[in-house]
């Protein structure tokens, strides 16, 4: 079955064609594969077929998979943190994109240190400001940065956000830009243990424009795995 192999392939071609519409190198781009509810096998169909980077948004369905699979991926847990699921995350993932209070930034510190390890952390912003989301408020975002970046187990490397689901998708597209240009803002600083390196944005129904705004990382399950 080469379902997923043909996705991705559309997918990368889809990543290609909105990074040139802009001038970009596709290259620069990095696909993260969502498997919230794929198989086993799915998974490792995925990763046959090239993909590097898996997304998983729970920390326990996360533990039950990334044992199984012994090449060389990355694990980057991009749904949201319980305080007290830390001590497995920084086990097992090589990012959490999902960062927002000093209070888990302070336990990932802790556990990263028990774990002898660095970890590297996005910030997440509710750039729409619906009260659904989770997220740093945009105008906090740069004192929040300064105040975990003390931390030294935890290495910042950019900002992520999860857009308002809409009809027109050309209607989320300020969002993405007020990110990017608050990315920007905060690299001109250049304030000590904080890159922004990545701006994670962008999933099936968005990325295209997520990446003419600027996106490097961009958030992709259904578009890969199918409906679920």
């Amino acid at each position: 079955m080469e379902t997923i192999k043909n996705n991705l392939e559309i997918i990368n071609k889809k990543i290609k064609k909105a990074a040139l519409k802009v001038n970009r190198n596709p290259e620069e781009i990095k696909l993260v594969a969502v498997t919230k509810t794929a198989t086993t096998e799915q998974i490792e169909e995925a990763i046959n077929a090239g993909v590097k980077i898996i997304g998983e948004n729970r920390v326990q369905d996360a533990k039950k998979k990334y044992q199984i699979f012994t090449a060389d991926v990355e694990w980057h847990l991009i749904g949201h943190l319980q305080t007290n699921k830390a001590k497995y995350a920084v086990e097992i993932f090589n990012c959490i994109h999902s960062v927002d209070s000093i209070k888990l930034a302070q336990e990932i510190d802790k556990r990263s240190l028990q774990f002898g390890k660095i970890m590297d952390v996005l910030v997440e912003v509710n750039v729409s400001g619906e009260e659904t989301k989770y997220g740093i408020k945009s105008e906090e975002v740069e004192t929040f940065l300064k105040e975990i970046s003390e931390f030294p187990r935890i290495r910042i490397r950019g900002l992520m956000t999860i857009a308002p689901i809409v009809e027109d998708k050309e209607e989320v597209r300020p969002y993405f830009r007020k990110l990017r240009e608050l990315s920007e803002k905060i690299k001109s600083k250049n304030i000590e243990n904080i890159k922004m390196d990545y701006l994670s944005m962008g999933m099936t129904e968005d990325f295209e424009i997520a990446i003419e705004e600027g996106a490097n990382m961009v958030r992709i399950g259904r578009g890969i795995f199918g409906f679920r």
